[in-house]
């Protein structure tokens, strides 16, 4: 006989069906959605006995209103209880994720005025993740790092690692460093921010130091660190292929298959590196290919190492698996045609990319053609090309093709195209001197002396030893700082 099984409630115990209020505020998509959560926590008076769900409330309202700063602090002067540093430091972080990040410090500045909040090492990481969120981080880095320093709390370790990736955004790595080397006791997400930053700042002989040293000091690297150290291993000068193997072999020692982006990090490191064979048997020995970016990894570093014909294979194989191709993809296969000489094929897949893939060419695909059609002599259908593009040309594109007219000896495309070029950047001095070389090959020395009249009126002068474009030093306009009051 089967007995009855037991009640899951007492006999007479009242069952709460109180709603989670506070989960549901996480999930509101919209401002009117959270007013009425936020009505029934007043009349349920959770907000009077629930410090967790004013919090929530408070977070969900920095991220959804038009005005978060505002909004929090409106819901902060209207709560029954008086906020706890836990909450105001939740809506400091909600603020610095938001889409407008800057909100954070009207919002800091007016807790620091009334006292309700005093900074401490809670406070500086959301502070400093908003900073790096600016279009102009380092004024705004510095007075947080200035501020950090006057509370003591600029060695701890989570502060200096929003202090670290701050400066690294910035592109001041000299002081990222500074703040990672004077922490008595970093941490591991305090070395992988340092890799990382490296590693996106071109310093990839950085990265690789700080994650060595990273691994002797016993720390256990996380997937954002192998990542980026793979990354830098990719495209280092020296030492990136010795360096990935070490990572290899250290991911395979963990035990358990990678991840996605993992192996394509592998693969992208040995076929930049030339390892061919190694890319191969990381890319066979996946089970899951189809993401893009790991058939890009392969193309593009079989098409940089001059395998052409063997990157558009790789590239005719991924569209019989399936795996639809993006527009990474179709560089790849346009710079294995650069480096295979293939200009037919090139037309044929530049032509088919609208039509076969959906996919609008950018100005790196138009880029490969140009350079394709510069070396085979067709300058007057790179011109007209470029003069067709879907986007804005750049001085690069129209530099590929006065190259291409300085080697083929062709003054007047290379007339346009100087041109061209002068209207968008009119202190390129290597376009005069490259048009100069061409009327002077061609015997044209009226040209070359009224050339050489510009270049003095314009108070330019010959560049020793230049013979062709290779683009002018950015110019960095600098804006003034932000005013941030904290």
């Amino acid at each position: 006989m089967q007995m009855p099984s037991a009640p899951l409630v007492a006999a007479g115990a009242r069952v709460s069906r109180r709603p989670n209020l506070s989960l549901l505020a996480d999930r509101c998509a919209t401002p009117r959605a959270l007013a009425r959560i936020h009505a029934a926590m007043l009349v349920s008076g959770r907000l009077a006995e629930d410090a967790f769900a004013a919090t929530r409330l408070l977070a969900a309202y920095a991220a959804l209103s038009p005005d978060p700063a505002a909004a929090a602090l409106a819901l902060l002067s209207s709560l029954p209880i008086p906020p706890n540093s836990f909450m105001l430091n939740t809506t400091l972080r909600a603020l610095a994720s938001s889409p407008d990040p800057a909100a954070a410090f009207p919002f800091f500045s007016r807790l620091r005025a009334t006292g309700a909040l005093a900074p401490g090492r809670h406070t500086f990481p959301f502070l400093l993740k908003a900073a790096a969120r600016l279009p102009l981080v380092l004024p705004v880095a510095e007075q947080l790092h200035a501020l950090a320093f006057r509370h003591g709390v600029h060695l701890d370790a989570y502060v200096a690692n929003g202090l670290v990736r701050a400066y690294s955004v910035a592109g001041r790595l000299g002081d990222a460093r500074r703040v990672f080397d004077a922490v008595p006791e970093r941490n591991a997400n305090l070395y992988t921010t340092v890799v990382s930053a490296c590693a996106q700042n071109g310093r990839h002989e950085d990265a690789m130091a700080a994650f060595d040293e990273m691994v002797r000091e016993g720390f256990e690297p996380g997937g954002a660190a192998l990542s980026s150290v793979l990354s830098a291993c990719a495209r280092s000068a020296s030492g990136g292929l010795e360096m990935g193997r070490r990572v290899h072999d250290l991911m395979l020692a963990r035990g358990g298959a990678e991840g996605v982006i993992l192996s394509t990090a592998l693969v992208d490191m040995y076929a930049k590196n030339g390892a061919i064979r190694e890319a191969m048997a990381v890319f066979e020995g996946m089970t899951e290919r189809r993401v893009p970016a790991m058939w890009n990894a392969l193309i593009s570093g079989l098409a940089h190492h001059g395998q052409g014909e063997r990157a558009l294979d790789v590239f005719r194989r991924m569209q019989r698996e399936g795996v639809p191709p993006n527009a990474t993809t179709l560089v790849g296969a346009l710079s294995a045609c650069c480096h295979a000489e293939l200009l037919d094929e090139a037309r044929r897949l530049f032509m088919s990319m609208e039509n076969e893939f959906g996919i609008t060419p950018g100005i790196q695909h138009y880029g490969c053609m140009v350079y394709l059609l510069g070396q085979a002599g067709f300058l007057s259908e790179a011109e007209e090309m470029i003069r067709g593009m879907k986007c804005e040309p750049d001085t690069v594109i129209w530099g590929a093709l006065l190259t291409a007219c300085n080697n083929h000896g062709e003054i007047e495309i290379a007339e346009r195209t100087v041109v061209e070029m002068l209207k968008l950047d009119p202190s390129n001095h290597g376009v005069y001197v490259v048009l100069s070389n061409l009327y002077a090959e061609a015997g044209r020395w009226q040209d070359v002396d009224k050339l050489r009249k510009v270049m003095k009126g314009a108070r330019l002068s010959k560049i020793p030893g230049a013979s062709r474009v290779c683009g002018s030093p950015e110019q960095r306009k600098l804006s003034p700082p932000e005013k941030v009051l904290i």
